[in-house]
């Protein structure tokens, strides 16, 4: 067989994108297909190309034998010498092969082979150059919409856009410009599924590394992304050179680079933050854009800390329905929890659990700082602080040392703030009691030497009669009087001394 097949080969390049090489291939089995839906069997078929690939023959590889049995694979040698003289039995011949005496049916046959070979031959080549490009950005025009899932023009081939991987602040219409994200190639009966996505973590990162070429250059990488799609997306970064802030780079001059991106994200808030091995330093900037005053990890092993905020920066650590501290959760892997001074003061957090903390995290000089003040006790209401001094009480010592009765007659101070103080004097301050307390000494008079009998039992009744001394104790100044051995205020023990006139 001869024909010219060099402009249906350029043909299915052009529009297949199939290979030279394939096409040869695939043009060899169909004529195999139709030869052996013909003859029964192939195995002494061969198929034959001219060097410029524009003619192609198919012959049949036939033994000379004397008597053929089988003129599928064997030639008679009479036969055999009309095509070559010199031909002698047991030699072989190859005869070509007209492609007129195939069949109707082997050349159907040879038709429907050549065509899955090469929707076969394209779905192989196209998946190969699409799976390589998972993770990458590619550019389509919306086509149609069915229930929910968009329908993108690729090119070559479709692509889906489903729903869950849209945008919630995003609409299109019919040819309108898609940029997505290709996230799986897979195969299918009809042929090949482009899977794209706009709502995927690595979106975002591939618009960055478009509009950020210190991203792209690896001299400023991306430690992670956390996104709620349509709402708000955090990023934290770091720079492997000392001399390249790492989010002035992402922001750009005058925010170009970062507003490229929201422009693209169609009005997405973007918090890109510094990324910093710290914990405590990486939940204060994963908080962002509030300003936390301090972190205390409440457990370690477990990933559990607290943030505390002033007031006015509550609601927004929290969010919107809690969405900046879920996000911050999810970026500095931690469970964080946000709480304003007030309620941290209130918190039972152990002065012991927040000393081992600190020195977890190299701070202990920050509670071996001493505390004499009360104004300096770490989340003190200040306006407590303010009203004890105006009652004259300044000192944490002032404070220990008033009584009950004392302390209940301060102005301007609840019982509740008082409670809260002492809870924070207790988490805080270090009492050292004093290792011995003083005897006390008191004077009394007695019995003059030579005194009589009478005397002395008329001094006895009227001292019952008259109202018992009381003295105060040296150690806590409660009322004692000479008939205690022991203080029942704070139980020191007592020893009154006589003096002699």
């Amino acid at each position: 067989m001869a024909t010219n097949m060099s402009e249906a080969i350029n043909q299915l390049i052009q529009d297949r994108g199939i290979s030279e090489d394939l096409i040869l291939r695939t043009i060899e089995n169909t004529l195999l297909a139709a030869y052996k839906r013909r003859f029964g069997n192939a195995d002494n078929a061969t198929v034959r190309f001219s060097e410029d690939n524009r003619e192609v023959s198919i012959y049949a590889q036939k033994k000379i034998v004397d008597g053929v049995y089988d003129p599928v694979a064997e030639i008679d040698l009479e036969e055999a010498r009309e095509l070559n003289p010199d031909a002698e039995i047991g030699d072989e011949l190859l005869i070509e092969v007209d492609p007129k005496e195939f069949d109707r049916l082997s050349v159907q046959s040879a038709k429907q082979t050549a065509h899955q070979s090469i929707r076969e031959i394209q779905k192989d080549s196209l998946y190969s150059e699409y799976k390589e490009k998972v993770g990458e950005i590619i550019i389509g025009y919306y086509q149609r919409e069915r229930n929910g899932t968009i329908y993108v023009d690729l090119g070559k081939l479709e692509g889906i856009l489903p729903k869950k991987y849209q945008s919630p602040r995003e609409s299109y219409h019919v040819n309108d410009r898609i940029k997505a994200l290709i996230i799986e190639v897979n195969k299918i009966p009809s042929g090949l599924q482009i899977v794209l996505s706009r709502a995927h973590t690595d979106f975002v990162r591939a618009i960055f590394e478009l509009e950020v070429p210190e991203i792209y250059d690896k001299t400023v990488e991306i430690h992670k992304i956390v996104r709620e799609p349509g709402y708000r997306t955090k990023l934290a970064v770091y720079s492997n050179r000392d001399d390249v802030d790492p989010v002035g780079a992402c922001v750009g001059l005058k925010g170009v680079r970062i507003q490229a991106v929201i422009r693209e994200l169609e009005g997405e808030k973007i918090d890109i933050l510094k990324y910093d091995p710290d914990p405590r330093k990486f939940i204060k900037n994963a908080l962002s854009p509030a300003e936390v005053r301090d972190v205390i990890v409440l457990d370690e092993s477990k990933h559990q800390a607290l943030a505390v905020v002033a007031e006015s920066q509550l609601s927004l650590a929290i969010g919107k329905q809690g969405l900046n501290v879920r996000l911050a959760n999810r970026l500095a892997d931690w469970n964080i929890d946000v709480k304003t001074d007030a309620q941290f003061a209130e918190m039972d957090i152990a002065s012991e659990s927040r000393r081992a903390v600190s020195e977890l995290f190299g701070d202990v000089e920050e509670y071996e700082e001493e505390i004499s003040r009360i104004s300096e006790l770490p989340g003190v209401d200040q306006k407590t602080a303010a009203a004890l001094l105006e009652n004259g009480v300044d000192f944490i010592e002032d404070f220990l040392d008033l009584q009950d009765d004392a302390l209940s007659g301060l102005k301007g101070v609840t019982p509740e703030q008082l409670d809260i103080l002492r809870k924070l004097i207790e988490d805080f301050v270090e009492i050292v009691e004093e290792e011995e307390a003083e005897e006390a000494v008191v004077e009394t008079e007695v019995p003059a030497e030579g005194a009589s009998d009478g005397e002395t039992g008329e001094a006895a009744a009227a001292e019952e009669d008259a109202e018992v001394e009381e003295y105060e104790c040296p150690e806590c100044g409660g009322k004692i009087n000479p008939s205690m051995t022991s203080c029942p205020n704070c139980g020191v023990g007592l020893s009154f001394e006589y003096e002699e006139e």
